[in-house]
């Protein structure tokens, strides 16, 4: 019996509808949370951004397997045998997911993080590396590494800036091996990228293009055929799948070709010692090149059932609800005269449900500290780890004075520098928005109901100081 007809392993059809009129249910929907006036209210959680709330489809097939947990290509008995088809199939779920072409690999990693330096330790020397100094870190940062040149582009303020711009670029630099990283979806303003655009002037210059996919896969559907991107990279705890797992997919010549990302048990094929005293490998070729240790088989097949849920759901209608309520939060933010969006593009750009504001005469750590003690509201504040961009974004102005400042260290000359950001999806009710805005009116009309002070380098309520 395979794992995929196992029982345990069978995809589980409870949890998939949620009771708050979200498209799927999640874990948390109902978690009540204290507020510094020690009442008790549900928590809207608005940080699908940074992590997304699991899946109850994911637990539900998570827990449903659990029992019958085993060691993966490491032994003969059945619960090892089962979780490997488990793993493999998991692995063939995330291809089907991805649309990838034949030949392309699947690799299991743990973030998006891990597979972009998984990546850059792949790449070969001599190769120039382009990314626009808008990316999230893990895709800026990654190629600062011996042997690859990086060629940082300026913020574009449209797609076709943003294509004229890798244009040139690449115009500038005809030779040798080239790679392009851009993200789908920003993590700051949410708005897409022209990835298929940028793709096809990459190829046309012989280039490559790996597609930071960690905010687009949890909101649209990512064709990486379609797309036509060499490498795609993204997270499951962003795709409503916990437990501490990725994927880097794609094509396998730069993968195969170089030493494995981690030395070590599954990732070589034979070892032997050789009459000097010296030890000689071969390594696997494929996924198992690049997976050495014990894998993370809960973390792959919570993938796997997230992607099984996005897909049954309908991406299409998915995405429409998601438009819609995209809509409602930028109409609702536009009557606010102190609110101001970020946008790169403009505000009529197309976007995930992804929005960074700032309010004036607000220190923005400071307003997203009294949307969680006053109204058990969860957003995050600060820079995103995307400083460049944020930066970019705010025009190099300082931040309001406020009793407590941004969590980001600021550079010299800045007294503080951050943004608030709301994110959401498909497990988030139409009336977390709906609180969401009301409380930014309430705060900005009439201001805090209490006091708050800095420690341990966030804004918290000091719970001894109501104002009057």
């Amino acid at each position: 019996m395979s794992a995929h007809q196992s029982p345990a392993a069978a995809p589980s059809t409870a949890g998939t509808l949620s009771d708050d009129g979200a498209p799927l249910a999640v874990l948390g929907h109902d978690v009540q949370v204290p507020l510094v006036s020690g009442e008790k209210v549900g928590y809207a959680a608005l940080d699908y951004a940074a992590s997304a709330p699991a899946l109850q489809r994911v637990w539900d097939d998570v827990a449903a397997y659990a029992p019958y947990y085993g060691s993966v290509h490491r032994g003969a008995g059945y619960l090892s045998q089962l979780s490997t088809d488990l793993f493999e199939q998991s692995r063939r779920t995330v291809a089907d997911f991805l649309d990838l072409r034949e030949g392309d690999q699947a690799v299991f990693t743990r973030s998006t993080t891990d597979s972009l330096n998984l990546l850059a330790g792949v790449v070969p020397a001599g190769t120039r590396v382009f990314a626009f100094e808008t990316e999230h870190h893990a895709s800026l940062l990654p190629w600062r590494r011996h042997g690859l040149t990086v060629g940082y582009l300026r913020a574009p303020r449209s797609c076709a800036e943003a294509v004229a711009a890798l244009e040139a670029a690449l115009a500038a630099h005809p030779e040798g091996p080239r790679l392009l990283c851009v993200t789908g979806a920003s993590n700051v303003t949410g708005e897409l990228w022209p990835v298929a655009e940028l793709t096809e002037v990459a190829h046309r210059h012989g280039a490559r293009v790996v597609l930071d996919a960690a905010q687009l896969a949890p909101h649209h559907r990512v064709s990486v055929r379609e797309l036509d991107v060499d490498w795609i990279a993204f997270s499951g705890h962003k795709l409503y799948a916990p437990f501490g797992a990725g994927v880097l997919a794609g094509r396998g010549d730069w993968l195969d070709a170089a030493e494995p990302y981690l030395a070590g048990g599954g990732a070589s094929r034979t070892v032997a010692r050789e009459a000097d005293g010296s030890v000689v490998v071969e390594w696997h070729r494929g996924p198992a090149r690049h997976e050495a240790g014990s894998p993370n088989v809960i973390g792959a097949y919570a993938i796997a059932s997230a992607c099984r849920a996005l897909t049954e759901a309908g991406f299409d209608a998915l995405e429409a609800r998601e438009q819609r309520l995209v809509e409602r939060l930028k109409a609702g933010l536009a009557e606010i005269p102190e609110v101001r969006v970020l946008s790169l593009f403009g505000a009529d750009s197309a976007r995930v449900g992804v929005l960074s504001f700032v309010v004036r005469g607000w220190n923005s750590s400071h307003f997203a500290a009294a949307l969680s003690a006053e109204y058990g509201i969860g957003v995050r504040d600060g820079l995103f780890c995307a400083h460049p961009l944020v930066r970019t974004l705010l025009g190099g102005e300082d931040a309001a004075p406020s009793e407590c400042g941004a969590p980001e260290p600021s550079l010299p000359g800045e007294r503080s520098l951050n943004a608030i950001r709301v994110s959401f999806g498909a497990g988030t009710p139409d009336e977390h928005l709906d609180r969401f805005l009301a409380a930014v009116r309430e705060l900005v009309t009439d201001g805090a109901r209490w006091t708050y002070r800095s420690e341990g380098g966030r804004c918290v309520a000091d719970t001894r100081r109501e104002r009057a």
